[in-house]
């Protein structure tokens, strides 16, 4: 089975949006980019658009893809797909998160994040995105 999973980068003065996933699930209690599975049919920014304001309740602006890269878990291959965001009004709600916050390029290496989610945190701080 393949599937297309994004998540969407959102950084601001240096520094980079993060959230803490509520725990059950795969990635319980472990930091993320926000983002999620992509559906049948949607774009990039679409899927993006969507994955925000059901976990966060923010409208973005899709800017470009950055990074994309191939995983495994449990027994299926997900393409990710990593993207520039904004977020012209960061007031967050919290639905599937228990926290989020922005840090800086120190902080960011420091946090326990999911595999894949790693992976992008190495990149940004690899290629001065903070």
């Amino acid at each position: 089975m393949e599937r297309i999973t994004t998540a969407g980068i959102y950084i601001h003065e240096k520094k980079v949006l993060v959230a803490k996933r509520a725990s059950g699930g795969s990635i319980s209690e472990k930091w993320e980019f926000p983002g999620g599975k992509n559906r049948w049919g949607e774009s990039l920014a679409d899927t993006l658009a969507r994955e925000y304001q059901e976990e966060l309740g923010v409208q973005i602006v899709f800017e470009r893809e950055i990074l994309s890269f191939d995983f495994e878990n449990k027994g299926t291959l997900y393409h990710l797909k990593a993207a520039l965001i904004d977020i012209p009004e960061p007031q967050f709600s919290l639905n599937f998160h228990t926290q989020v916050m922005m840090v800086d390029a120190s902080a960011l290496l420091e946090l326990d994040f999911a595999p894949s989610d790693a992976r992008i945190a190495s990149y940004l701080v690899e290629n001065k995105f903070l």
